[in-house]
């Protein structure tokens, strides 16, 4: 068994198509109308044909669930949020974790939260650039050493 897709419920999915693609560059896959599966594997699905299908109405979440994107060049991706004609409500702008981690948080326009961070592999290679030792970055990182020591080996050989 394989986890497949992702669903979200939206209510415009014209809308909706528009900001995953403007954003993460998202693309369509297959639209069949008020549901529409993009790249990555996310799924649109229009909230009148959801609440139809599990006969219930749908309720907007709270903050206990997210879409992760990783993005390495996090400047380059802030660039495209303020180009975005929307509005972005964040829940926390640029912040870097004590692990080294940039991450910014907000919501789409259906108000579903998203996560855009760097890689780990991408914060390692950060301080390893920064010359920082293999031995600082594991500890800083928590990531283990032979982990940061692979990193290390692809890193002089790209």
């Amino acid at each position: 068994m394989k986890l497949k897709n992702i669903l979200i419920v939206v209510e415009d999915i014209e809308r909706s198509k528009a900001f995953y693609k403007d954003l993460f560059g998202l693309t369509v896959v297959t639209d069949f109308g008020g549901n529409v599966i993009l790249t990555e594997g996310l799924v649109l699905q229009e909230k009148h044909i959801w609440e139809k299908l599990i006969g219930e109405k749908s309720n907007k979440g709270s903050c206990d669930a997210e879409l992760f994107f990783e993005e390495n060049d996090m400047d380059g991706f802030l660039a495209r949020v303020n180009k975005y004609q929307g509005t972005i409500t964040y829940l926390n702008e640029l912040m870097e974790h004590s692990w080294g981690q940039k991450v910014v948080r907000f919501f789409d326009p259906d108000g579903h939260l998203i996560e855009v961070g760097e890689s780990l592999d991408g914060v390692a290679r950060r301080y390893l650039a920064k010359g920082m030792t293999e031995e600082e970055v594991a500890e800083k990182t928590q990531l283990p050493l032979d982990y940061i020591q692979g990193i290390q080996c692809q890193c002089t050989y790209n």
